[in-house]
């Protein structure tokens, strides 16, 4: 009698393996984009400078790592964040919510400077900004200051090398997931009929 597999674990495992497999295939393409994306914000640093965006930018068009100027008309919020000097040394870079109108769009977050004190860097009223965008968590993008004001060093220009590009990495994971789960279903299956046979 032929020996068959049994019906239902193995359609669990193949959906499971379908289903890893499904995965590293987009993250495949999630490569692809990240790296089409990558190469648009290293070409976004040799183009001349823009303005801070006048209206809400979506995800894609962020125009990250290129130079910028801005108007601070006025600070609203304020804090510290851990951040690098131009030197590499660690410690706070200080962030400013501004208000803006006129053709400086609906707001604007500055990194306004480094220091090693998170209490430092109060006191600034806004005002003429000109650095680099850089990606925020929280607001998407902050212009990063090219000169430190309010007694502050210069923080650190954004570095795309800081930007995460490890979806290769995973879709390989992936991978070998699902080719593990296969090759443990099979020799799970010949054991049991092999105890069976006995």
């Amino acid at each position: 009698m032929m020996r068959r597999l049994p019906l239902i674990p193995t359609l669990l495992v193949l959906a499971a393996a379908a289903v890893m497999v499904g995965l590293g295939v987009w993250q495949l393409r999630r490569a692809h984009e990240k790296e089409a994306l990558l190469a648009r914000y290293a070409a976004a640093e040799g183009m001349p400078p823009t303005v801070w965006p006048t209206l809400p930018v979506a995800d894609k068009d962020l125009p990250l790592f290129r130079r910028a100027t801005g108007l601070c008309l006025q600070p609203v919020a304020s804090k510290a964040v851990g951040g690098r000097s131009r030197k590499g040394e660690t410690g706070y870079s200080h962030l400013v919510d501004c208000r803006t109108g006129g053709m400086e769009g609906p707001g604007m977050r500055v990194d306004i400077g480094w220091s090693r004190d998170p209490r430092a860097g109060g006191g600034w009223k806004g005002g003429s900004v000109s650095g680099m965008i850089g990606p925020d968590g929280e607001q998407r993008m902050r212009l990063i200051s090219d000169q430190g004001f309010a007694g502050l060093e210069p923080s650190a220009a954004p570095d795309i090398a800081d930007v995460p590009n490890n979806h290769r990495a995973y879709a390989f994971q992936w991978f070998a997931f699902a080719l593990t789960a296969l090759v443990i279903y099979v020799l799970a299956v010949r054991a049991k009929l092999r105890e069976r046979a006995k």
